[in-house]
């Protein structure tokens, strides 16, 4: 059952956090001030493609664990999860993170916090 719960939690943290990217996306684009169009519209779509991402995740972990959480194919899943999610902990470090913004700060704690959540769900 603490299983169930450790990976419930990780679940709506990334979709709560999925969903925190897409909302902000307009200001965040103005944040950059006067730059192309094109480049507004890249980084427009590198927020709403990483809060799709976070989103797409916690449905899926949480999706496999309602369903049957001890098959093989959730086993899978949450082990992709904490591989993608390891990824982009170690991307945000290089890059977001550096930034002094507090939100970007806290993205790759709450990535390697899920993904945390994810391994020991899978293994308790």
């Amino acid at each position: 059952m603490i299983n169930q719960i450790l990976l419930y939690i990780a679940s709506l943290s990334l979709v709560i956090w999925g969903v925190a990217h897409l909302f902000p996306t307009k200001s965040v684009v103005k944040g950059f001030g006067e730059i192309s169009i094109d480049n507004k519209r890249i980084i427009a779509m590198e927020w709403i493609i990483e809060g799709i991402a976070l989103i797409f995740i916690g449905v899926v972990v949480s999706s496999v664990t309602y369903i049957d959480h001890t098959h093989v194919i959730s086993r899978v899943v949450y082990r992709l999860s904490f591989l993608m999610l390891s990824a982009l902990t170690v991307i945000s470090i290089f890059t977001g993170a550096r930034i002094n913004f507090l939100p970007y700060k806290l993205c790759p704690v709450i990535f390697i916090s899920a993904s945390i959540l994810i391994i020991l769900g899978c293994y308790i």
